[in-house]
């Protein structure tokens, strides 16, 4: 597989994984018609993990307006996902999936193969499957939900917005 760049289609994966306390198959594809917003985060029962997680589960109402469906990921399994989810992060509007292969991480650029762990990547992914976003961060530092959504919105007015952009300001127009 060749390197995933943005304005290209998005690796499809069907994935197990927990919503609510039920484990079940998620598959990209699935999603097509609405915006989806996947994250990948190194390891469950970690301590910048669980802020990220709590943090879009928070703000998860903000995503579903603007039509966008949020999954996060980790190489885990899908029963480490269920007990951190019973013990330490609280009933989640989202699904964790277990990338227990490696396949989508390293289908996605992000596997450390000699730690066996994903870096913090964030994809947006449109409603006809293309990547429109792509980030990763180093293990250390957390993403920014703000950044998340202010990225999603800009994508979805379709036109050139410059740098700081916000929802309601003027945008460039059409490029």
């Amino acid at each position: 597989m060749g390197m995933l760049q943005v304005g290209q289609p998005a690796p499809d994966f069907t994935l197990e994984g927990v919503i609510g306390k039920d484990f079940k198959e998620f598959t990209l594809s699935d999603y097509q018609g609405k915006w989806v917003v996947l994250f990948f985060y190194p390891l469950d029962f970690t301590f910048v993990c669980p802020t990220e997680i709590v943090g879009f589960n928070e703000r998860h109402e903000e995503f579903t307006r603007l039509n966008a469906e949020i999954l996060g990921a980790s190489v885990d399994s899908k029963f480490s996902h269920l007990a951190w989810i019973s013990q330490e992060l609280g009933s989640l509007r989202y699904p964790l999936l277990s990338d227990i292969t490696k396949e989508v991480a390293r289908n996605y650029g992000i596997l450390i193969e000699k730690q066996g762990i994903a870096l913090r990547g964030l994809y947006i992914i449109d409603p006809s499957g293309v990547l429109r976003y792509e980030l990763v961060h180093d293990l250390s530092v957390g993403r920014s939900v703000d950044e998340t959504l202010r990225v999603l919105e800009g994508l979805q007015t379709g036109e050139l917005c410059p740098m700081n952009w916000r929802k309601g300001a003027e945008t460039l127009g059409k490029g």
